[in-house]
């Protein structure tokens, strides 16, 4: 018995061959529309011809003169190139879309900075309720343990650390790297590491996840040594610059003497304080990799960086939490790609211009992927490939659910607590 559903081919014998019949998915990928402008893209050429093969999902990319990858790149892939996305039932995007450019009744994916009550995304939220649009945030893709399946950390650790030792090199005149957005990827950054000669410079890294791994790779890249963090405290001076990885643990200690319990400063961090001044006290670079959560120490004050104790001179703040709501106070602000470092002056806690002797100097870029647009959307590709499309084709899926924000016009169960901020309270 011949199922309905089924169609029938003429194969070049001139017989027939049963197909099922599929409903045609057709996702479209968007020119990112958020000022400045973000060069990575959701899946790559290659992704798209992957995504056609192994799901029989067609790709429609909107046409950028911006983006990593050429609309010729695609046009090649055999991928169509046109600015009307409205035949698409999902929308891939990463940042944030502009307001006029939504199109109503869409599933759409991508970052919106919402979820915390972002101030300055409370319109597109507002917009997005009354266009009926279904909204999978990025950010909320979680597997059944809790943990994400997609992210960008790694490849900010990657250029986080690279800028950060960039600064240092501006700085002293020691050595010179060219800026991560002018290599055509890392490859390119590995090629002129392995020419650069580092002096023996001591590198803290706070943070052990995706973000710090990144940062560690490049250092690693680049020939430092890893020392354990006994170590970089005792021994006066190394014949090669080395590093070292700080955990909780190391950083912070509990202000009532008791022991350090892992679970416990999770929880709840505020019975803690710092003791990350040691390690100031030794190291040349700072790289900050950890996420911060409200009610943790700060790693130090104003007054503490004006001491002749803090030796530490270059501090890239990759996590880039805004001063008073973040671990480091100098980061009084988020730098740019085009202005990647500021100086920071102990003495008045004041912006300066960088690389001054009376200053520290702060690399606190917030878009750091976007200076390696390429890697990072691979990589970003082939995670939601392996972890999210299946999931995003099987209709009502939980790790689906959980990231979605909106539907049907409101708020999801979930993220009810938008609702005050939807209001503007």
């Amino acid at each position: 018995m011949v199922n309905i559903d089924a169609i029938l081919d003429s194969d070049r014998s001139g017989g027939v061959s049963l197909r099922p019949m599929m409903e045609k998915k057709i996702w479209g990928i968007l020119r990112e529309g958020k000022v400045p402008p973000d060069r990575r893209v959701a899946f790559t050429p290659d992704q798209c011809v992957q995504l056609k093969h192994d799901f029989d999902i067609e790709l429609i990319i909107q046409p950028s003169v911006k983006r990593c990858f050429a609309d010729a790149d695609y046009l090649e892939a055999g991928v169509a190139v046109q600015e009307d996305l409205s035949s698409c039932d999902i929308i891939l995007g990463i940042k944030e879309v502009p307001i006029p450019d939504l199109i109503p009744s869409k599933t759409y994916l991508f970052f919106s900075h919402t979820g915390k009550k972002q101030t300055y995304n409370r319109k597109l939220l507002q917009a997005i309720l009354a266009k009926n649009i279904r909204l999978v945030d990025y950010e909320y893709l979680t597997d059944d343990r809790g943990d994400r399946v997609t992210a960008f950390g790694y490849h900010a650790g990657v250029v986080g650390a690279h800028n950060t030792l960039y600064a240092y090199g501006q700085r002293s005149g020691d050595f010179v790297l060219p800026r991560m957005r002018d290599l055509l990827d890392y490859e390119a950054a590995k090629a002129i590491y392995k020419s650069t000669v580092f002096p023996p410079l001591k590198v803290i890294v706070t943070g052990t996840g995706r973000v710090g791994r990144g940062a560690v790779d490049v250092l690693k890249d680049m020939g430092f040594k890893e020392v354990t963090p006994d170590q970089f405290l005792t021994i006066d001076g190394f014949d090669t610059p080395v590093y070292t990885v700080l955990s909780p643990h190391h950083y912070a200690r509990r202000k009532d003497g008791g022991a350090f319990i892992k679970s416990e400063f999770y929880a709840d961090p505020r019975p803690y304080e710092s003791d990350l001044l040691p390690y100031l006290a030794q190291g040349d670079i700072l790289i900050n990799a950890i996420l911060w959560k409200a009610g943790a120490p700060i790693f130090f004050t104003k007054e503490d960086m004006a001491q002749p104790t803090f030796k530490t001179l270059v501090i890239g703040d990759i996590s880039c939490d805004i001063a008073p709501d973040g671990s480091i106070p100098s980061t009084l602000k988020a730098s740019t790609i085009e202005e990647p470092v500021f100086g920071f002056n102990p003495a008045t806690g004041m912006e300066i211009a960088p690389y001054q002797t009376e200053g520290i100097d702060m690399m606190t870029i917030d878009n750091l992927p976007s200076e390696l647009p390429r890697d990072a959307s691979r990589a970003f590709g082939d995670q939601l490939i392996q972890q999210v499309v299946s999931h995003l084709i099987s209709g009502n899926d939980p790790m689906i659910t959980r990231a979605t924000i909106a539907e049907n016009g409101q708020l999801t169960t979930k993220f009810s607590y938008l609702q005050d901020y939807v209001d503007g309270n």
